[in-house]
């Protein structure tokens, strides 16, 4: 989206420097992504086609399993991330849906951030 877009979908739905708080569409945004772990776990799924759950919890070991469960539930359920299950196998794996991939951008400007800046 170019400058110019942007900047006017920020003004067409209420979004100015004035009245940020009243951007309900960048709030609930940060509301989702901002979450503790969303992130790291949205970041995990970028970087692979399907993820098993063991492979999740051994990138971010600092969130317990009951935790992770849960994120990937609340992900699951705003169609960020769809869970499959093998149906040979019974093996359970997480995989961004096009919803979710479409962050990739986002968070790889992120870490090109935090490699500068943190």
């Amino acid at each position: 989206m170019a400058q110019a877009e942007a900047v006017k979908s920020k003004r067409d739905c209420g979004c100015t420097p004035e009245n940020y708080e009243l951007c309900e569409h960048f709030i609930n945004a940060f509301r989702v992504i901002g979450k503790k772990w969303n992130g790291l776990i949205i970041s995990s799924l970028c970087d692979t086609k399907y993820m098993r759950f063991k492979d999740l919890a051994h990138c971010i070991t600092a969130c317990s399993d009951r935790v992770l469960v849960e994120r990937l539930k609340e992900l699951e359920k705003e169609k960020i991330v769809k869970r499959s299950v093998d149906k040979d196998t019974g093996i359970i794996s997480y995989v961004l849906t096009e919803k979710g991939a479409e962050l990739k951008p986002v968070f790889d400007q992120i870490h090109d951030w935090a490699d500068k800046w943190v």
